[in-house]
């Protein structure tokens, strides 16, 4: 880890400086992880079971709006709502009132966020919302302002004190929004039911969806997959693994369980020994038996960990009866991004 130093030598009132100045910071820190607590402490349960009632019920998008750093937080409850199975978006209140206010519709829910309860371009849109017959939610911290009056859902964004040394920036305020729109994002996804493969479903290129990858979305299955009959003669298995490239062939009993695989080492290995009895061989004496598999709903993450661990390239997918329905190759996932 660099350290960055400064070749200035700071001289005692700089060092005085810059100690009231990390007090500031850890007393922030603290003032914000207090209010966090007092929040919860205090959570309106009733207002919160309302909320999550109104955005279940919702039969449009869930708009998130607020201005300033409001708006930020509104911006990014927008996108986590968004990516858990709630469709919502961002609207910004100013452009709402010169024309945007075109993207609320009949039967959307607006969640808006005000500190004060009454931003000016937030409150100017309230008779245009009325006309459009929306629910609105607020969250702020004035339950009796004109937006808390307006509004079917009040959330207290409750706090005692901005952490800011002068007692203007928004600092505890944000944070406190921040964390109430969480919760309320993460109750929401409870109450659907949203599964981790929704999740991956909705981040095919993140980092978190392909860590939730499963086996079935990059396997090669059907027409793809190469298969032969343990009797099979040399020149089947080579012609089948030429067509499918993949490395490798299962080799399937008479029942059409996995007896085996031959991979392209196996080949290289018998045809190094010379050109002896290659017309009598037969797939059963090529194969390896008790080959690897790997189901596939198993997580791309666990068979790329198989792979690695057993020092090939590709695996049989195989089902409960033992049955091969696809192969997955290391190529596969380093397509996705795995690795």
């Amino acid at each position: 880890m660099s350290t960055y130093r400064s070749s200035k030598q700071p001289t005692l009132e700089a060092r005085a400086s810059r100690r009231r100045s990390l007090d500031v910071a850890r007393r922030v820190l603290e003032t914000e992880a207090s209010a966090l607590s007092k929040l919860a402490a205090n959570l309106d349960e009733d207002a919160l079971s309302q909320a999550l009632t109104a955005l279940l019920d919702c039969r449009g998008r869930i708009v998130c709006t607020g201005m300033g750093k409001s708006g930020v937080i509104a911006r990014k409850l927008a996108g986590t709502l968004a990516s858990t199975g709630s469709p919502a978006f961002f609207l910004h209140p100013a452009e709402a009132g010169h024309g945007d206010l075109g993207m609320i519709v009949d039967g959307d829910v607006v969640v808006a966020l005000s500190h004060s309860g009454e931003t000016a371009e937030l409150v100017a849109l309230l008779p245009a919302m009325r006309r459009l017959g929306v629910v609105l939610i607020v969250m702020v911290g004035e339950p009796a302002s004109t937006l808390g009056a307006e509004a079917e859902v009040v959330l207290h964004v409750d706090i005692d004190e901005e952490a800011c040394p002068l007692g203007l920036a928004p600092t505890v305020s944000t944070t406190a929004a921040l964390a109430l729109g969480d919760a309320l994002a993460m109750a929401l996804l409870e109450e659907r039911g949203f599964s981790a493969e929704e999740f991956a479903s909705l981040h095919p290129r993140g980092a978190l969806g392909r860590r939730l990858l499963r086996v079935r979305t990059v396997m090669h299955t059907g027409g793809q997959l190469p298969r032969i009959r343990e009797d099979a003669p040399l020149a089947a298995v080579v012609e089948e693994m030429t067509d499918k490239s993949l490395g490798l062939t299962v080799v399937e009993a008479a029942d059409g369980t996995v007896a085996g695989v031959i991979t392209d080492g196996d080949l290289r290995r018998f045809l190094q020994r010379g050109p002896e009895r290659h017309e009598q061989v037969r797939a059963a004496e090529l194969m390896t038996r008790g080959p690897v598999l790997v189901s596939a709903e198993a997580l791309a993450t666990e068979a790329l960990r198989l792979l690695e661990e057993s020092r090939i390239t590709a695996l049989i997918v195989g089902d409960a009866d033992g049955k091969a329905i696809g192969v997955v190759h290391l190529h596969d996932l380093w397509r996705t991004q795995m690795i």
